[in-house]
Parts: C-alpha cells; sequence; structure tokens
C-alpha cells in the first residue's frame, strides 16, 4: 500500500476530533477510501470518516516528532495492520510500543462501531470489519492479549476462506483454541469448532454477529 500523499495527510489531520468526519472533494475524500483511511456513512448525508487505520495516522502525525539515531534508519510512514500469524517476520515496533499501538487501534475500532452500527452498538462488529475480516480478526486475538504465530513457533493463525463472511482460525494447542474462541465471541464474534480434512488439526470458523 502506497504511502498517504501530502494532501491526503493535511485533510486526515484536519479531520474533526471527536468524530473523525473529513472534509474535502469527492475525488480526495474517495481517494482516501481507496486507501483504507476512511469510510463512507451509509445513511444520509454520506459524510466521510477516518478508519481505525485513518484515527492511527492522525494520531501518529500529529505527535511531537522524535530526533532519529544516527545510526538508525528513518522508517517510511506506514499504516497500522494486526498481526495475522501468517507474516513470513513480524515488522514494526514490539513489546510495550506494539502493545499501546493495539490497543488504540482497537479502541478506534470500538468506536467506528458505535459511529456506524445503526444502534450505536460498540459490542457488535460493523460494516468496516465485515470487508476486512481476517484484519478485524486479527485484531480483535491481538487486543485480547494472544500470541501471533511466529516462524517455527505456537500462536494463532487467521486466514481467509471460501465462505462469506468467515475466517479460519489455527492455533496448535486445544487451550490456545480456545482462547481464541473466547476472544472473539467477546469481541462480537461468533465462533464453531471443525477438524480439517486429511488430518489436518482442529480449527475455528469464525463470523461476525449480526444481532
Amino acid at each position: 500500500m502506497k504511502p498517504p500523499t501530502a494532501t491526503q495527510l493535511r485533510i486526515i489531520e484536519a479531520a474533526d476530533p471527536e468524530t473523525g468526519r473529513l472534509s474535502g472533494s469527492d475525488a480526495q475524500l474517495a481517494g482516501l477510501v481507496r486507501a483504507r483511511l476512511a469510510f463512507r456513512h451509509p445513511r444520509p448525508p454520506h459524510a466521510y470518516f477516518l478508519t481505525p487505520a485513518g484515527h492511527r495516522l492522525r494520531g501518529a502525525a500529529q505527535a511531537p516528532a522524535a530526533e532519529p539515531s544516527p545510526a538508525e534508519p528513518v522508517a517510511a510512514p506506514g499504516v497500522f495492520a494486526a498481526r495475522t500469524g501468517t507474516e513470513s517476520a513480524p515488522s514494526g515496533s514490539e513489546g510495550a510500543a506494539r502493545a499501546r499501538e493495539v490497543r488504540s487501534a482497537w479502541e478506534g475500532l470500538v468506536e467506528l462501531r458505535r459511529m456506524t452500527n445503526t444502534d450505536g452498538a460498540r459490542d457488535r462488529p460493523c460494516a468496516w470489519e465485515r470487508t476486512h475480516l481476517v484484519q478485524a480478526a486479527a485484531l480483535a486475538l491481538e487486543a485480547a492479549g494472544l500470541p501471533p504465530a511466529r516462524p517455527g513457533g505456537a500462536g494463532y493463525e487467521v486466514t481467509g476462506t471460501p465462505q462469506p463472511e468467515a475466517v479460519a482460525v489455527r492455533e496448535p494447542s486445544p487451550e490456545g483454541l480456545r482462547a481464541c474462541a473466547a476472544a472473539l465471541e467477546r469481541a462480537g464474534w461468533q465462533t464453531g469448532e471443525h477438524t480439517a480434512p486429511r488430518g489436518g488439526g482442529r480449527y475455528l470458523l469464525a463470523s461476525p454477529k449480526r444481532t
């Protein structure tokens, strides 16, 4: 995904600090939607708002700039992505810094639920999650403190499936799989445990609840 342009950054920084509502031309706002930094509200007046990724980028843009260490290269600006456990090697921050990023992203997603669910429900997945199933499920698991899989190690893996509005969640231990199911259910997902064919082990099929 390309880094946002200077114009897009200005629009993001000018968003309403409370609601994340955006102002700009139709073409500019549509560009932010394509970049997954904004979404168009389904109800009139069809205003545009920041997604959790957009909120995070806005916060990073407004934070005081730190002086980079001469021994370390300056990283290009990026967009937060929950770890699915399928990455060849995790990138970005670790430890307490990563925990803060995950917490901020989860809080942004809960606020997005409040703004976009017709009844303002925070405990039920919203439309954005239904169109970003793998990232949404991975964020729910990471926000619950569960570890994503590392190369050659244990942890959860979230992948897409041919079924509509469903992801597969794998974890090598039965206890870990049950912990994943509990975390997703607390986050408003419904889960069912299945056995993969040809001795592939147990896995979860998870879908966002509608009611």
